[in-house]
């Protein structure tokens, strides 16, 4: 199964899953803890689980993605979380902002053009001396099919992978590793995802 991951899909997408409201990522309440807070943009950002916890330890934040309906829910989200956050609708395969950030985070974002072309284009955002967070699935290569609620083959992604984009004379690996985690709950309703999580910081400095 492959899918075009253009901005109908997104909205179909979203259209039914906008009330849901989901938990920040672990691996971004990892990969920041300790961290001095400063300007963040989540890539990708849906319906703003990830963009909202920031927002609420302090980060000034900016939630991109191609869905009006995931933004919308993530304004109604953030609002009720008691937080600011500026939301931008925009398609990130195209979109090229003027401003840097001190992280940039994209979780799970799948774009219509190659994973890793993408990972190589929102790196162009990050400020020197910034940050630049990415958690994407992992596939083991024993399924070629996707089924109902889990990611497309296609989206997948190694950390290896990931890091072979970054020069090591312009970026320093922080992490690059491939984990597992459960969600969903217990028993029938949990799931296992497998992802592959990579932060590399950029060598430039302000």
């Amino acid at each position: 199964m492959t899918h075009a991951f253009d901005k109908d899909y997104w909205e179909h997408h979203w259209d039914d899953r906008t009330s849901h409201t989901v938990a920040a990522n672990p691996y971004l309440v990892e990969e920041t803890a300790g961290s001095t807070p400063g300007t963040a943009l989540d890539a990708g950002c849906g319906t703003g689980g990830e963009a909202i916890w920031l927002a609420e330890q302090g980060w000034q934040v900016t939630g991109a993605d191609i869905s009006a309906a995931a933004l919308q829910s993530a304004a109604q989200q953030a609002q009720t979380a008691g937080v600011g956050v500026t939301w931008i609708e925009a398609d990130l395969t195209t979109w090229n902002p003027t401003e840097r950030w001190d992280l940039v985070m994209t979780h799970y974002a799948h774009p219509s053009i190659p994973q890793l072309e993408f990972y190589r284009h929102i790196a162009q955002w990050v400020a020197p001396g910034g940050s630049l967070l990415i958690v994407g699935h992992l596939h083991d290569g024993a399924h070629h099919h996707s089924h109902e609620g889990e990611p497309p083959h296609e989206a997948t992604v190694t950390a290896k992978d990931i890091t072979a984009l970054f020069d090591a004379s312009s970026w320093h690996i922080d992490t690059a590793i491939e984990r597992s985690r459960t969600v969903g709950g217990v028993g029938v309703h949990s799931k296992t995802l497998r992802d592959a999580v990579v932060r590399v910081s950029s060598r430039t400095q302000r």
